[in-house]
């Protein structure tokens, strides 16, 4: 491990993957799409802090409220470990595990009078939350050694498999595993595998299926924050891809799709127009009333989502859920 405060993981592993193929054939395609990693420039992150803020918007709290009643049993279980968060943002829900390990590095102190110290690996895309985020936690958990991982989640998983010995716990919040279709999270589940090493650990955190009524609401919010953030894609757009997206011209709109058990998130256009994306020498036509599906936000059902796991090598050891059942973390080992 290097001693830094961030690492930048596309000049180690991979070839640089700016998303220009997927935002090409997303918006080629009928109907037209975007990848939702183009919701996290800085000011997406930080939209996306606001949204978890939101009265409507329950998973962040129901997540965070789980974590607090549960995280000194997952420390526990894992023992002491490296702990890798996927997607970390601002880390604000991770400080419950961080207090809690941090709790476990004294206590083995106080028992073996040799102090041992804990690794944190915060990776994110959005460089300049992960910069901020890191900088606070160092000063906050001495305890702990903390570097950031600045990339997407296959660079990280692929920095991790090679450069990693020590024990870890992966672990990916938010039910941000819901933005992935089925064939989306196989290959996440098997790089997890591939990842760990036998003995470790991944936590996951899931939203649960519940009615269409709070689903919905939680992502058509009366504050419009969620429109600001949606809309906010086609901005990342214009500068990434030097675009000329008019956010005037598109509306927010969130559904859930009951059959699929998914919410969808759509930017409806109001009236007909063509937009380029020059970087991509791209023209795009668009119809009065056509829309872009721009994520999707599976719920899920625990059973089956179990039998998933253990079918990619991951054997689910316990389950944790808030009084109400909406939400769920799930503790698995490879």
């Amino acid at each position: 491990m290097q001693n830094k405060s961030l690492i930048v993981l596309n000049n180690h592993h991979q070839e640089r993957n700016d998303g220009s193929q997927d935002v090409i054939q997303g918006l080629t395609n009928t109907p037209k799409s975007i990848p939702c990693r183009f919701f996290y420039d800085d000011r997406g992150s930080q939209l996306f802090e606001k949204i978890c803020d939101l009265p409507e918007y329950y998973p962040t709290r129901t997540e965070a409220w789980i974590l607090n009643q549960y995280a000194p049993e997952i420390a526990q279980v894992t023992g002491s470990c490296t702990l890798v968060e996927l997607g970390s943002g601002s880390s604000t829900k991770t400080r419950s595990l961080l207090d809690a390990y941090t709790k476990n590095i004294n206590a083995d102190y106080i028992n073996s009078c040799d102090l041992k110290s804990c690794k944190y690996l915060p990776v994110d895309i959005s460089d300049g939350i992960l910069k901020t985020s890191v900088l606070q936690l160092q000063t906050q958990y001495s305890s702990f050694e903390i570097c950031g991982l600045l990339g997407t989640y296959d660079q990280a998983l692929s920095y991790l498999a090679s450069s990693l010995d020590e024990p870890q716990m992966i672990f990916f919040l938010g039910s941000s595993i819901g933005n992935f279709n089925q064939q989306e999270s196989d290959h996440f589940f098997d790089r997890i595998s591939q990842t760990l090493k036998p003995g470790d650990y991944f936590l996951l955190g899931v939203d649960l299926q519940k009615s269409p009524e709070i689903l919905e609401a939680a992502y058509n919010d009366r504050q419009g924050v969620t429109a600001d953030f949606n809309l906010n894609m086609l901005a990342h757009l214009n500068w990434y891809f030097q675009g000329n997206f008019d956010l005037n011209l598109f509306q927010h709109q969130a559904i859930y799709n009951q059959a699929e058990a998914q919410i969808e998130m759509y930017l409806h256009c109001q009236q007909a127009h063509t937009v380029s994306l020059d970087i991509l020498n791209l023209q795009i036509p668009f119809r009065s009333g056509e829309s872009i599906l721009t994520e999707i936000s599976r719920k899920f059902d625990l059973q089956t989502l179990q039998s998933q796991l253990l079918a990619h090598r991951l054997q689910p050891l316990k389950v944790w859920t808030d009084p109400k059942n909406w939400f769920a973390l799930i503790l698995s080992q490879a």
